[in-house]
């Protein structure tokens, strides 16, 4: 297969580009640029910086991929953005590289859906089957794990976590993390429940919501300390992989708190 660059696309000396890319009209590809198969460039794609695109994916008008950390930290350094496979990415989204002090990567998961005016902000790393909805954001630095939508016009904290299976409403203003599985609303956003509607998308058993329904009742309750009632739900339901996914997520070092809920659940 060949690689098709239309006339007026703009494809710097040292791009990599694999068979089956195409450049379409006005595109900008850098010199540091890597595209896997089958990748395409629609119109007006601006590429630049150390950006390594994968197989497959495909990028809308005015997109601008692998631009300068927005920190006025960043001098110029050689970091990198990383982005997987089969990911549609549309209009003016953005994605930029990392930073040193931030591990120097910007990394994006596979099967995404990045929609109008989307931004991926420095030192993200964003697993795959994610989605984020018109204008939403994420600061730098912001951990998201697979299968997460975040809803349009939302902005996520920078440091920020949000487990897998998660699910941001939208306009919601998100400054604490969000445990995996979670739904969260509001501004700033409070933790309202479980995102039912996703797991039962995603095949989950009824079985496994229930249990995730019962774990959440008790450690979201309001007896006890909410430490007592985390070590009793991690004892209570030490055989779901998906309790214990949350019960981990909260154990892990972070740099914000959590989001819980507003009312009694």
């Amino acid at each position: 297969m060949s690689v098709e660059i239309h006339p007026t696309a703009i494809v710097a000396k040292g791009a990599e580009l694999a068979d089956g890319v195409s450049v379409g009209p006005f595109c900008i590809v850098g010199e540091r640029v890597k595209i896997g198969p089958d990748t395409r460039l629609k119109s007006h794609v601006v590429v630049e910086g150390s950006t390594t695109i994968g197989a497959r994916n495909e990028i809308h008008a005015f997109a601008v991929l692998g631009g300068p950390p927005q920190h006025t930290a960043y001098k110029g350094e050689d970091t990198r953005l990383e982005i997987g496979d089969d990911n549609i990415i549309r209009e003016h989204a953005t994605m930029n590289i990392g930073t040193v002090a931030g591990g120097g990567l910007t990394k994006v998961g596979s099967k995404g859906l990045y929609m109008i005016e989307s931004h991926v902000g420095h030192d993200c790393v964003v697993g795959d089957n994610v989605i984020l909805i018109k204008q939403a954001t994420l600061g730098g630095h912001c951990l998201l794990g697979d299968f997460v939508i975040v809803g349009g016009l939302a902005a996520v904290h920078q440091f920020t976590r949000v487990g897998p299976h998660a699910m941001i409403g939208g306009l919601a203003a998100v400054v604490k993390d969000v445990i995996p599985y979670g739904s969260v609303w509001g501004n700033h956003a409070h933790l309202e429940g479980l995102n039912l509607v996703g797991l039962k998308r995603r095949g989950f058993s009824r079985e496994t919501i229930n249990t995730l329904r019962a774990a959440y009742r008790l450690l979201f309750a309001d007896e006890g300390t909410f430490q007592e009632r985390l070590e009793d739900t991690a004892r209570t339901f030490a055989d779901s992989p998906e309790v214990m996914e949350i019960i981990n997520f909260i154990r892990a070092d972070a740099s914000r708190p959590l989001c819980l809920p507003e009312r009694e659940v």
